[in-house]
């Protein structure tokens, strides 16, 4: 089933190399870009489970990702996460009932988490993205979250997107940096 959504992700530019050209220092911001798949998390009031997992094409996925539904209970209601399932996801996305069952616990997976777009049921698209990246590391912070929830790596530091984007170019499933100007 394909749904459209309330909320859409905003789409960071991906780099493959560092440059500020027009920006001010810390005006841009940078995450690794990984080779995996973007979806956005909904944590609900009123639904047949705790968790919509919504890949960006707007297909549910969150049967296919039951280890995920379970870590959501340590999440508040009324939220929407900007993330990326990390896990060897070919066959977990294609998969249902039994096999997906069996894949999560063959092939957990886990979210990494980049941006807030809804907290307590408020859209906050157009809240800074500083403001909400502060907001996002609170909730990491306060909800000790671990296990199966990530936090996105950032910086604005252009010496230190350089040296990951150098560094990582070797690492499998990191396809380089993506870039947020604030």
């Amino acid at each position: 089933m394909v749904r459209r959504s309330p909320v859409e992700p905003l789409l960071a530019r991906a780099r493959d190399t560092v440059s500020v050209p027009g920006a001010l220092p810390g005006e841009l911001r940078f995450q690794p870009k990984f080779d995996d798949y973007r979806a956005l998390a909904f944590t609900l009031w009123s639904a047949p489970g705790p968790l919509l997992v919504r890949s960006r094409r707007g297909s549910l996925m969150q049967s296919r990702f039951s280890e995920l539904v379970d870590a959501a209970a340590d999440l508040p209601d009324g939220l929407v996460l900007d993330m990326s399932l990390e896990a060897l996801l070919q066959r977990r996305v294609v998969s249902g009932g039994r096999a997906a069952a069996g894949l999560a616990q063959d092939m957990p997976a886990h979210f990494m988490a980049f941006d807030l777009l809804r907290v307590d049921g408020q859209e906050l698209l157009q809240v800074p993205y500083g403001e909400r990246r502060a907001q996002l590391e609170r909730l990491f912070t306060d909800r000790e979250l671990s296990a199966r929830w990530t936090l996105c790596q950032e910086t604005t530091d252009v010496a230190t997107a350089r040296e990951w984007l150098t560094s990582w170019r070797q690492v499998p499933g990191v396809g380089g940096l993506l870039s947020t100007h604030e």
